[in-house]
């Protein structure tokens, strides 16, 4: 069977700690869950959601039926997934439990990643290499409220593959703007306020974003092809705010 393996390092030190080999054939997304302590798995075009607790080292899965791009834990510490070939939301229990899903809005087309705010809204980035690149602001039935973003471009006002999302205690979203190599900020009302991370500082294309609230630490996961050796190489640059 096909194996992945994730790597756990320390967060100040940044030594390598342990590592887990998890059954998994295709990675998408992954996210962890404090009250539970265990980390979820997106398994992309295998439709599942894999659970690994990180006590026990106990591994579960369950199936989403349809391909899961992206995942979240919300303020409830239930699983958030989002399915971007049916353009759904589909929010299970710790354990797999289908609580419900939320159909979307046909202007919002191959959905990456979503995040549920406290108010019960969503904050999600779509669009593919041919539509529109935007994030944006759904009430909870799924209707678009706000948006930013438009046809792929590189200025203040553009996105170019917005690839995930992070969402600060007071709003402000952090985009992963995957093919302009940089990270961008927006106001709670979907407004360009800055790039927090520059194609100077990150030297790869960003893929995820991590919030470390109670330590202003923004963690950029990226990947930066060497064309000289023909491979890939990934990296994480931490990011103080």
């Amino acid at each position: 069977m096909f194996r992945e393996l994730i790597e756990v390092y320390d967060k100040e030190a940044y030594s390598l700690e342990q590592c887990f080999n998890v059954p998994v054939e295709d990675m998408s997304d992954m996210t962890s869950c404090t009250r539970n302590v265990c980390l979820y798995i997106a398994g992309g075009s295998s439709g599942c959601v894999y659970r690994l607790a990180l006590i026990t080292k106990k591994f579960s899965e369950w199936p989403v039926h349809d391909v899961v791009s992206g995942i979240t834990v919300t303020d409830t510490h239930s699983v958030l997934v989002t399915c971007c070939d049916v353009f759904k939301l589909k929010e299970f229990t710790t354990h797999g439990q289908l609580l419900r899903q939320i159909e979307l809005g046909q202007d919002i087309v191959d959905p990456l990643h979503t995040i549920q705010l406290p108010s019960g809204e969503f904050v999600v980035c779509h669009g593919d290499f041919h539509s529109a690149q935007r994030v944006c602001l759904l009430d909870s039935s799924g209707i678009i409220l706000k948006s930013f973003g438009g046809p792929r471009g590189s200025d203040t006002q553009h996105l170019d593959s917005a690839e995930r999302l992070a969402v600060d205690k007071n709003g402000f979203v952090f985009v992963a703007d995957c093919r302009n190599c940089r990270v961008v900020l927006l106001s709670p009302a979907l407004t360009y306020v800055c790039e927090v991370v520059s194609h100077e500082q990150l030297q790869c294309r960003p893929i995820s974003v991590s919030l470390d609230v109670d330590r202003r630490r923004l963690y950029v996961a990226g990947n930066e092809f060497k064309e000289h050796d023909r491979c890939t190489i990934g990296r994480v640059v931490e990011i103080s705010l």
